[in-house]
């Protein structure tokens, strides 16, 4: 199952950024993690600080097999119809998640125009809302009926 995430401007400078809102490790040395983690995802990295750029990989990976991305937009989240729109406009299901409680945090924050195009949302959990975000993803693969199956 592939599954893109997509990071936002300022998050390449995690690890080194407001330590004590982001934390101390860069996503950089956390995706290993997650690979090691989800050994049955094949998950795709991305990260650009260019809102148009965001957009194109949306696309890119939005209609072609992807079967889900993850996508933290970082302050694109309060600010850009555009990435919503293209959220809206894909195939692909979209979780947006922060690593930060953005309901605790400044007033602008407190809202997405990304929330209502995406499955869900998830923050607050430091880099471990990108693990929740890919159990959701695992939640959806066909399960055989059995035990504690989902039918």
């Amino acid at each position: 199952m592939k599954i893109c995430i997509i990071n936002g401007p300022n998050l390449n400078l995690l690890g080194r950024r407001e330590t004590s809102i982001y934390g101390s490790k860069s996503f950089e040395l956390f995706l290993p993690e997650l690979k090691d983690a989800f050994p049955e995802l094949e998950l795709e990295y991305f990260q650009s600080n260019h809102e148009g750029q965001i957009i194109d990989k949306l696309h890119e990976t939005g209609f072609s097999g992807y079967k889900g991305i993850v996508l933290n937009a970082g302050g694109y989240t309060h600010t850009s119809v555009a990435i919503a729109d293209a959220v809206a406009a894909i195939e692909a299901p979209v979780v947006e998640v922060h690593i930060s409680n953005i309901f605790g945090r400044e007033e602008f924050r407190k809202s997405s125009l990304l929330a209502k195009h995406c499955k869900g949302s998830i923050s607050g959990f430091g880099l471990e809302s990108y693990r929740l975000a890919l159990h959701y993803f695992l939640s959806l693969k066909p399960r055989k009926l059995g035990f504690g199956a989902h039918k």
